[in-house]
């Protein structure tokens, strides 16, 4: 049995939501940032009421395809806000979005649960020793340091593996682990510092892994992190985040039939109501 912060995920659980939360004004979809105390608990409250089982909040954008690096301390400032701001209002796991091993420290000390790293604990040495210390549970994305070739697919299980075996090593347990294929953090080119450098086309190797989610996940549930994301754009040519809901809730509700177990996204009710639907489809199928 697998259970994020206390939330049991994967096998016959319902598929679970993420809210997001970003309190980076770089980000790539603005009205999924949030700076000010008020509205950051309007917001996670209006989270839970739609159906979120975690919310995650993010300091510093990870997009590949844009500048985004800050300050430890200025991240740090601006997800203490968030997290004291969301604990004021809901009892809803946090998930705290980063790779740097200060941050995370200083997010598990307010009382976070789980630490969502896109680096796959690969970016900050220091990481494996915030997580000795403190056992949260983790979710860890596919990340290479170095180019990748060959089969997407198998690659994808290679690289959440290594990741996988140095969160086991640093004491967490197999049920507090998530695994996360990284949807949109392949590219043969980049402005940010956290992609993976890949010769062959960004777009064809994520669709290819959403329909391999089950080759992919092997024990583990898998998060899908989609929402609004480049990829829906590409696919739309739609450059504007802002107009790829309907995309957004396509994408969601086919990686939702081919294996996700959590799907983070900034469209809470949306995806709620559509995962109630897949839900229920689901069980209805089973009785006939």
């Amino acid at each position: 049995m697998h259970e994020l912060a206390g939330v049991r995920i994967g096998g016959c659980n319902p598929i679970r939501i993420m809210g997001i939360i970003n309190t980076s004004p770089e980000s790539f979809y603005k009205n999924s940032v949030f700076t000010d105390k008020r509205t950051i608990s309007k917001v996670s409250k209006l989270m839970e009421e739609d159906g979120a089982d975690f919310i995650d909040v993010g300091g510093m954008s990870t997009a590949p395809y844009i500048k985004t690096l800050v300050s430890e301390e200025q991240e740090i400032k601006r997800i203490t806000i968030a997290i004291e701001s969301i604990q004021k209002v809901s009892k809803l796991p946090i998930s705290i979005d980063t790779c740097r091993a200060k941050v995370a420290k200083a997010a598990l000390q307010l009382g976070v649960e789980i630490i969502n790293d896109v680096s796959g604990l690969k970016y900050d040495k220091n990481m494996i020793d915030v997580l000795e210390e403190y056992h949260p549970s983790v979710i860890v994305c596919a990340f290479s340091h170095h180019l990748i070739n060959g089969n997407q697919v198998t690659q994808a299980r290679k690289l959440i593996s290594q990741s996988v075996l140095m969160a086991l090593k640093s004491g967490i347990p197999k049920s507090k682990i998530v695994v996360d294929p990284a949807i949109g953090f392949f590219r043969q080119k980049a402005k940010g510092i956290l992609f993976t450098k890949m010769n062959s086309d960004w777009l064809q190797r994520d669709i290819l892994v959403l329909r391999n989610l089950n080759k992919i996940k092997d024990r583990y549930p898998v998060l899908i992190s989609i929402s609004r994301k480049s990829f829906i754009g590409k696919i739309l040519n739609e450059p504007d985040p802002e107009k790829r809901i309907y995309g957004s809730i396509a994408a969601e509700t086919f990686a939702a039939l081919n294996g996700a177990d959590i799907l983070r996204t900034h469209n809470v009710k949306a995806t709620s109501d559509t995962v109630k639907i897949i839900n229920e489809l689901k069980n209805l199928k089973k009785g006939l």
